[in-house]
Parts: structure tokens; sequence; C-alpha cells
């Protein structure tokens, strides 16, 4: 597939020069085909054909571990959203009264508060400030202490676009006997996570964000020698190892994330978020993240010669498909409506103005943005 095919997966490009997938995307044509065939075939044949749906996500979740290339489909948990992906960590560690977690200080609330969350049971949330539009790897370091069970951040922070150093925090996780955990919602389907090559212990992403799927459906990882020290949360018929067996009472958990899986899954959405994964596979995943760097280097240069100023980290390792703007004197909300008046989608996130290009976006499209971009 090249570019232009992929383009025109994108009905949204007729209306809108769209640079707001940090936020919630339009989802191509093959997921809405996804999403209209299986309303068609439970209307026609309710349960009958569900075998039909059974091994389409399978290939779902075949798609998912390949893009963060997991050891086995089974390490692959489907979720909802990324804020149960984080509550099945948060809930289900085995925290000691006394035991802390770090993370960065403006991680987005969903990594905040189900940790937070925890102070009932005696675990205390050390937060990492920001230096400016970065996160110090030295800083997370200076924050731990031996009471520090888990380290959870962002692959990519939601308001500045900083791209964390993934390799790093997992080594000091690693050597130190933490749990790392990682919100990838802002990176998977823009830039590539290897929980082989770093070592993650858990992960979680909904896919209406980078991964262009609906809202609902998402995914998570966990590997697989922490499954049994894991407390499962949300179990239900389909945690054990024989769950088609109803009238059988056979608590026997499943050995792997599938546990997690209790009960029905959104069958529509994730089918819908494996044509996207497919999509991806066929353009190829880093052409997909080759040409959101492109796009967003146009744009950090282009806004430059408008007088706005990049928050953003540019520098190789830190860059990401969010760039963060701001103006002396053009505040980001009223720069947020006059693109919209022109028919430019971006955002306002910290009184930033919050730009979020893909790969189906256009360089004429970005300069439309900047000409929009009030002086």
């Amino acid at each position: 597939m090249d570019r232009a095919e992929f383009r025109s997966q994108f009905p949204i490009v007729d209306t809108w020069a769209f640079f707001d997938h940090a936020a919630v995307s339009p989802i191509p044509l093959n997921a809405v085909a996804a999403l209209n065939a299986y309303a068609d075939e439970v209307a026609r044949n309710g349960i009958a054909t569900i075998l039909t749906w059974v091994h389409r996500l399978a290939r779902v979740r075949s798609l998912a571990a390949e893009l963060i290339n997991a050891p086995s489909v089974d390490d692959i948990v489907f979720i909802p959203n990324t804020t149960v992906g984080i509550g099945l960590i948060a809930e289900g560690f085995p925290w000691q009264p006394g035991d802390n977690v770090v993370l960065p200080a403006e991680e987005y609330p969903s990594n905040l508060y189900p940790w937070m969350n925890l102070a009932n049971r005696g675990v205390e949330v050390r937060k990492v400030p920001s230096r400016g539009n970065r996160i110090a790897v030295d800083d997370i370091v200076a924050t731990i202490t031996p009471r520090t069970r888990l380290l959870s951040i962002s692959a990519v922070e939601f308001a500045s676009g900083f791209r964390n150093d993934l390799d790093a925090l997992g080594e000091v996780c690693r050597s130190r006997g933490i749990f790392f955990f990682v919100d990838a919602i802002q990176a998977l389907g823009a830039f590539p996570i290897d929980v082989q090559r770093t070592p993650i212990d858990a992960l979680a992403a909904d896919g209406h964000k980078w991964m262009l799927a609906p809202e609902g459906a998402g995914f998570g990882y966990i590997r697989r020698e922490w499954v049994e020290r894991l407390h499962p949360i949300g179990v239900g018929a389909h945690s054990v190892m024989n769950p088609l067996e109803y009238h059988v009472t056979d608590f026997n958990l499943k050995p792997h994330a599938g546990r997690w899986e209790g009960g029905a899954l959104n069958v529509p959405g994730l089918s819908a978020l494996g044509e996207s994964l497919e999509l991806f596979a066929a353009l190829g995943h880093a052409a997909v993240t080759a040409r959101i760097l492109e796009l967003t280097d146009h744009l950090c240069a282009g806004a430059a010669r408008r007088g706005w100023d990049i928050f953003s980290d540019r520098t190789e390792a830190a860059r990401s498909g969010i760039v963060a703007l701001v103006h002396p004197t053009v505040p980001s909300k009223v720069a947020m409506k006059t693109c919209r008046e022109a028919g430019v989608i971006v955002n306002s996130r910290a009184d930033r103005l919050r730009v979020s290009p893909h790969a189906y976006n256009t360089v004429d499209e970005i300069d439309r943005l900047l000409a929009a971009l009030p002086k």
C-alpha cells in the first residue's frame, strides 16, 4: 500500500484538515465496514455465525501482539480503554503499606488517579516534576526509594509530546526490581514499542488515538512472569481454562493475560481496530512513523516563521507526533477556534496549541494550518 491508497481510507479529508489524533481520531473506511459487517451479521444470524467473529478476534489479537512484539498472543488482553488496563495493575499489584509508585507529575489523569486511589492501602504516589518540556531520567531515578515498587509513565506525554526513553527507564526498573508500566496510548500506531527489547512489565492503550480505531476497543500486555503475582481483577466465565463449560465449576484460571478477559468483549470495536492495524501493516509501521515525523518537522519550521514558539522537545530521541505551540500574545484556545473556522482541527492542552498529524495527512494540509494560525 502506498500513501495515496492509505489516505483514500479517510473521508474526513474531504471536510477537515484534521490534526487532533492525540484526542479522538477519525476511523478509516475499512474499520467502518467492519462495524457495519458485524451489525448486519448479528441482525441476520445472531449467534449462529459466532465462529466468524471468534476467528476474527484471534486475528486482531495476533496483530496486536505483532505491533508490540509480544512473545505470545496469549500475552495480549483486550480492554475497553487505557484506564481499565491501568486499573488491572493498580488494583491487582501485591502492595504492602509503605510501598510507593513513581510517575511524572504531568501525566494524563488516567495515569494519576488509579495510583492515587491506593492511598487507603498505604501506597504513596511520588511525582516527578518536568524540566520544562522534558522529563529527566535522572530526576526519576532520584525519586525512587527502597520502597518503590512500580514506575508508571506514558510512552509519549499527552500535553508536551515528549517521548520518554523507555529503554533507559526499563533498565533502571529491571536493575532495581521495580515493576515497569507504560501508558502506550500516545505512541502505538505512531511509534513502535518492543516489549521484548524493552523490559516493560505491562502496558495498555485504547485504540481511538493513533491506532485510528473506535473508542472502547484497546489492548494491554502483561509479562508472563507477573501473571501469577498479580491479583486478577474482573474475573468471569471466560477467565478460566474451560470457559465454555458453563455447567462445570472449575476455578482454574488461564495461565496468561486471558484470565483478565472475564466477560463479553467489544467484538465490533475490536474488529474495527483490527482493520486499522491491517492498514498499518500494509503501509509499513516504519513508513507511518517516518511520515508523522516529516509532517511535524514541516509544521515546526513553518510555525516558527509565523512567530510561534515550539514548546515540544524536537531532538531526535524525544520528538513525537504531538507538537505543542505557544505564542506570546495569542491564547491557544483563540488559535484553536480560528483554525476550526478555517476547517482545521487542532486542540489546546495546558494553555498550549496541540497539533497531532497522522500519516494520511499531507504537507498541503500542514500549510493550510500554518496559514490559519494567527500571527
